[in-house]
């Protein structure tokens, strides 16, 4: 099993930055990849960034140039660098990792980008 715990999230200006954090514990070694999803009210839960046991990371094209994600391997985290926010960025973000067998999620954090 893996536990993931999300935080860094807030309410943050248009044109903010905020940076979020996925803690990851239990069977790490198993874990192939992980993600960042974003859900709005109303809408299907979507993919936002994957970063690979292997490093290799994807960013989907709504937010390329703007966000970032990258791991720490030492404290089994993965983080998602949110630059230049716009209010279409707000909603729940959450956390995945996926395994051979199934995939874990977070809880989730919200992002509120409001002036």
């Amino acid at each position: 099993q893996v536990q993931l715990v999300e935080s860094g999230g807030g309410l943050v200006q248009p044109g903010g930055s905020l940076r979020l954090s996925c803690a990851a514990s239990g069977s790490i070694a198993s874990i192939l990849s992980m993600g960042w999803y974003i859900q709005a009210p109303g809408k299907q839960r979507e993919l936002v960034a994957t970063i690979t046991s292997t490093g290799t990371t994807g960013v989907a094209d709504s937010v390329k140039g703007r966000f970032t994600i990258s791991r720490d391997n030492a404290k089994n985290t993965v983080y998602l660098q949110m630059n230049s926010l716009k209010p279409e960025d707000a909603a729940v973000y959450y956390c995945k990792a996926r395994l051979i067998e199934r995939d874990y999620w977070g809880q989730g954090t919200q992002v509120t980008v409001s002036s």
